[in-house]
C-alpha cells in the first residue's frame, strides 16, 4: 500500500505536531468540527469534563429555534451520534449513572429537535432509538431510587408526543426490579384516573377535533395507561395483566391475537393460546377480504405443534403454500414429511407454482426457491401476462436469471422498459434505458428467441411507438 494513502498508520507518522497544524487547519470554519475537537480534548481530561461540555451543547441544541433543513439535517444527526457516542464510550464505562442522566437529558431533547425538523426519513428518530438502546445496556448498573425512577418514566412517556420514550420501561425493567414495577403500576393506574389538568387540555384547544378536549385528554390517558400496563406486566411475567388490558372483541384481532398467544405459549398455557388464535383466525375468516397474517399463522402454526396435532399442520402449511407461494409453509411442510415423500411433494408445489394465476408470485417463488428453470418457463411461456409495473421483483428476477436464461431475463426488462413508455413515466427512463442497454447486451448470447422480436425488431417498434419520448431516447442514445 502507498505511504500516501490516507490512513491511519500513515497519518500516525506525521507526528503529534504535524497533526495538530492540520486539526487546526481542518476545523477552520466548521462549528460541527470544531466541538468535535473540544470534546475530545475534553475526553482526554476525563469524564466529568466530557459531561460538562456534553450538557453545555444539549443547553444549546435547547435553545436553537432555526429550522433544519434536509440539506442540514445529515450533520444535525452527525452531530447527534457523536454526543451519544462520547456518553457511551467515554462516560458510561466509569459513571453509569452520570451516563444515565446525560442520556435522559438527550432523549427530552427530543420535541425542540423535531419541532425544527423534518424527520420523514426517520434519521432523528432512529438517533433516539440508540439512545434508548444505550440505556438498555446501563440499566443493570443504575443506582437510582426505584419509586424515583418510576415517576420519571411516567412522567416522560406521558409528555412523549414524538415516541422518544417509546420502549423505556422494558428497558429500565433491571433498574425498576420489583419494587419500581409495582410502583409505577400503581402511580399510572392513579394518573389515569386523574381529571384533565389546565395543561393537559391546552394539547387540545383550537384544533378543531371531533372529540371535547376533556375527553381527547382522557382517551389519551387511557391508551398510555394500556401500554405502560402491559409493559409492566411483561417485565414481570404476568401474561394475565397483559391480556387484561384488552376487551374479548379486541383478542380476536388479528393485530393483537399473536402477542397475547405468544405470551401464553411463552407460559406453558398452550390451550389458552390456541383458543385465542382459532377466535382470530375465525374473525379473519369472516371479513369480506381477508388479511394474510404472517404473525397470525406462525402462532397457530406453533400451537398445533406442540399440540401434537400433526395432520391439521401439515394440511395448514399446503393450503397457505397454495394461496399465497408461501416459501416459509413449503418448506415447513416438507420437513414434516418422511424421506423421499419430499420429493415428491417439492416436485407437486413447484407445479403449481407454475400454474399460480399471479404470474408475479409465481415468478418471485420459482427465482426464490430456487428454481430457475421453471422461472424462465413461466416467463416465456406468459410473457403476455407480465406486470411491467413490479419493477422490484422483475428487476430481481431477471438479474438473476440472466447468466442462464437471457431470454427470460430479455422479456422481463422489455415489460418493465413497455410500462416506462407507455405510461410516460419521465421517472424512471433512466431505469428504462439500462434496462434496454441490457437487454442489447444479452442479445448476444440468446440463441433462440422463440418467437419473440429481435432486439432490433423491439427496438423500431419501441422507437414507432415512443419516437416523440425525447428524454428517454437521449439517455438511450447518449
Amino acid at each position: 500500500m502507498s505511504r500516501k494513502t490516507l490512513n491511519k498508520a500513515n497519518l500516525e507518522k506525521l507526528g503529534a505536531e504535524k497533526l495538530a497544524a492540520l486539526v487546526i487547519d481542518l476545523v477552520q470554519g466548521s462549528a460541527a468540527l470544531q466541538r468535535r475537537a473540544r470534546m475530545e480534548l475534553s475526553a482526554a481530561q476525563g469524564p466529568k469534563e466530557v459531561a460538562a461540555d456534553i450538557r453545555k451543547r444539549f443547553a444549546s441544541l435547547r435553545r436553537s429555534s432555526s429550522f433544519v433543513d434536509w440539506s442540514k439535517q445529515r450533520a444535525l444527526v452527525k452531530d447527534l451520534n457523536g454526543l451519544l457516542g462520547m456518553i457511551e464510550a467515554t462516560i458510561a464505562p466509569h459513571d453509569a449513572d452520570e451516563a444515565f442522566e446525560l442520556l435522559w437529558s438527550f432523549l427530552q431533547l427530543a420535541p425542540s429537535i423535531h419541532e425544527r425538523t423534518d424527520d420523514s426519513n426517520g434519521s432523528v428518530g432512529d438517533v433516539m432509538g440508540e439512545a434508548v438502546d444505550i440505556i438498555s445496556k446501563l440499566s443493570p448498573r443504575i443506582s437510582v431510587n426505584p419509586s424515583v425512577l418510576a415517576e420519571r418514566i411516567l412522567d416522560a412517556v406521558a409528555e412523549a408526543g414524538y415516541g422518544e420514550f417509546d420502549g423505556i420501561i422494558p428497558v429500565m425493567a433491571d433498574a425498576l426490579g420489583p419494587e419500581g414495577l409495582e410502583h409505577l403500576k400503581r402511580i399510572t393506574e392513579a394518573w389515569a384516573a386523574t381529571p384533565a389538568s389546565e395543561h393537559e387540555l391546552a394539547r387540545y384547544q383550537g384544533f378543531g377535533l371531533s372529540f371535547s378536549p376533556e375527553d381527547s385528554v382522557q382517551r389519551s390517558k387511557q391508551s398510555t395507561r394500556s401500554i405502560v400496563l402491559a409493559d409492566v406486566a411483561d417485565a414481570q411475567g404476568d401474561v394475565d395483566a397483559y391480556m387484561a388490558r384488552y376487551s374479548a372483541e379486541q383478542l380476536t384481532y388479528g393485530t393483537i391475537a399473536p402477542d397475547v398467544a405468544r405470551r401464553l405459549l411463552d407460559a406453558s398455557r398452550v390451550d389458552e393460546a390456541f383458543d385465542i388464535v382459532n377466535r382470530a383466525r375465525a374473525a379473519e375468516d369472516g371479513k369480506a377480504f381477508r388479511m394474510f397474517r404472517y404473525d397470525l399463522d406462525e402462532v397457530y402454526e406453533e400451537c398445533l405443534e406442540k399440540l401434537g396435532r400433526f395432520d391439521e399442520l401439515k394440511a395448514h402449511l399446503w393450503d397457505t403454500f397454495e394461496q399465497i407461494l408461501s416459501e416459509r409453509s413449503l418448506r415447513k411442510y416438507l420437513q414434516l414429511l418422511p424421506d423421499f415423500d419430499d420429493i415428491e411433494a417439492e416436485e407437486k408445489a413447484l407445479g403449481l407454482a407454475e400454474t399460480h394465476p399471479h404470474l408475479g408470485a409465481a415468478i418471485g417463488f420459482l427465482v426464490g426457491w430456487p428454481s430457475h428453470e421453471r422461472a424462465a418457463r413461466v416467463v416465456t411461456a406468459r410473457a403476455d401476462e407480465l406486470d411491467g409495473n413490479a419493477y422490484h421483483m422483475l428487476s430481481t428476477a431477471a438479474d438473476a436469471l440472466q447468466a442462464r436464461y437471457p431470454l427470460a431475463a430479455t422479456l422481463m426488462r422489455r415489460a418493465m422498459i413497455q410500462d416506462s413508455l407507455d405510461g410516460g413515466k419521465a421517472k424512471r427512463y433512466r431505469y428504462a434505458a439500462r434496462h434496454l442497454a441490457e437487454c442489447r447486451a444479452s442479445e448476444q448470447v440468446i440463441d433462440d428467441h422463440g418467437g419473440f422480436p429481435t432486439h432490433e425488431q423491439f427496438v423500431a417498434a419501441l422507437r414507432q411507438k415512443h419516437g416523440r419520448k425525447y428524454g428517454f431516447w437521449q439517455l438511450v442514445d447518449g
